[in-house]
């Protein structure tokens, strides 16, 4: 294994754990938990420092992984959805960040915003498809209201947040 790819690894590896743990500091309560979208933080992360298919995987793992080893959130249909988004912020996250030779904070923010407004779009498809296999609806106000209204904490947490670990972590290298 090259360097760089055991590095990504070892990087993808720590941002699985982060994504695991740092629930516990928010999940206590569910709609707080829901709210600050703690294991957003990580997956996207992986994507913009590791490339596209380190934060695709990564992202995909966390909830399943969580799922597994201490039950929450629950497999089905939770935990397929959470890993679909995820999957999804961490790919875009990382192969619109990788076009860049030098990003500068502006593409930063662009990259971010692209990559969490596709990351809420294949939540609501997956939740939608997941909750009509068992019967349920999942509309356009529901979408909204869990998507975007209820997330607004966590969504400027992470507006806040990625760009300034992004800047300290390149000032590093």
């Amino acid at each position: 294994m090259r360097d760089g790819k055991l590095k990504n690894a070892v990087l993808s590896a720590m941002f699985l754990a982060i994504g695991i743990v740092l629930p516990f500091f928010t999940s206590q309560i569910k709609e707080i938990g829901d709210t600050l979208l703690p294991m957003h933080i990580p997956a996207l992360l992986c994507g913009f420092i590791c490339g596209p298919w380190y934060g695709i995987v990564t992202g995909f793992m966390i909830p399943l992984l969580k799922c597994l080893v201490l039950s929450m959130p629950p497999i089905y249909p939770n935990a397929v959805w959470m890993s679909l988004e995820l999957a999804t912020y961490g790919f875009v996250a990382g192969i619109m960040y990788r076009k860049k030779k030098n990003p500068s904070i502006i593409y930063t923010y662009i990259c971010l915003v692209v990559a969490m407004i596709s990351g809420r779009i294949v939540w609501g498809i997956a939740k939608a498809i997941l909750l009509g296999i068992g019967g349920k609806t999942f509309g356009i106000s529901a979408f909204i209201a869990g998507g975007l209204v209820d997330a607004i904490p966590g969504i400027v947490i992470q507006l806040v947040l990625i760009p300034i670990l992004l800047k300290a972590l390149n000032k590093e290298e």
